[in-house]
C-alpha cells in the first residue's frame, strides 16, 4: 500500500507540473487576477458554480474571497451558486439543466465575472449558465478538464487540466483557485488594478 500511496501523490504532482509547464496557463491566470481586481475595484462581483466536487471548489473559492485567505482585508463580493433550496426549486420547476442559468439571470450584472467549473466541459447546466452570462455581458471564465469538451473555446478565459480523471483535474483546479485568491489579495492591497 505504501507504494500505491506514493504513486497517487506522484500522479497528482505530475498533473500539476504538466499544467504548469504550459506557459499560457500561467499567463491566463495572471489575466484572470487582473480581471478580478479590476472588477472588484469597480464594485462588481464574481459568481462561480459547478457540480459535485466542483461545487465544493466553487464554495471554497467564494468563501476565501468573502472571508479571508492570508490577509485581513475588506471582503470581496463572490457568490457560489450552491443554495440547496434554489437548486431543488429550479430543478423541480425548470429542470436540472437550468439551476445555474437561473441564478445567473437573477444575480449577474454586465461586467461581473462568471466562472463555470466542469471537469468534462460537457455539463449542460454549466454550458447553459455560461451562455446566459454572455447574454448578460459578463466576463466568462471556464475551468475545464480532459480535452475541454463542449465549453472549449467558448469563454473569455479558459484553463484546461489535461488529465483523464476528475480527482486529478479538481486538485489542479483548487490550486489554481487558491493562487487566484492569493494574487488578487496582493494586487488589491497594492491599490487595485
Amino acid at each position: 500500500m505504501i507504494e500505491q500511496i506514493k504513486q497517487s501523490l506522484l500522479d497528482a504532482s505530475a498533473t500539476l507540473n504538466q499544467f504548469m509547464d504550459n506557459e499560457q496557463n500561467i499567463c491566463t491566470i495572471g489575466d484572470i487576477v487582473k480581471l478580478l481586481a479590476r472588477t472588484f475595484s469597480k464594485g462588481g462581483k464574481v459568481i462561480i458554480f459547478g457540480n459535485g466536487g466542483s461545487m465544493c471548489d466553487a464554495m471554497h473559492f467564494a468563501e476565501e474571497l468573502t472571508g479571508r485567505f492570508r490577509n485581513d482585508r475588506s471582503p470581496f463580493p463572490a457568490i457560489a451558486i450552491s443554495d440547496p433550496s434554489h437548486i431543488t426549486c429550479v430543478a423541480n420547476d425548470y429542470g436540472f439543466n437550468q439551476i445555474f442559468a437561473r441564478a445567473i439571470s437573477a444575480y449577474a450584472k454586465p461586467d461581473d465575472v462568471v466562472i463555470g467549473i466542469s471537469t468534462s466541459g460537457n455539463s449542460p447546466n454549466v454550458i447553459n449558465a455560461m451562455q446566459t452570462a454572455q447574454q448578460k455581458h459578463c466576463f466568462t471564465i471556464a475551468l475545464l478538464g480532459m480535452n475541454g469538451g463542449l465549453l472549449r473555446h467558448t469563454c473569455d478565459y479558459e484553463l484546461t487540466v489535461e488529465a483523464q480523471t476528475s480527482d486529478r483535474i479538481q486538485e489542479v483546479h483548487m490550486a489554481v483557485l487558491h493562487t487566484i485568491v492569493e494574487m488578487v489579495e496582493r494586487v488589491m492591497a497594492e491599490g487595485g488594478e
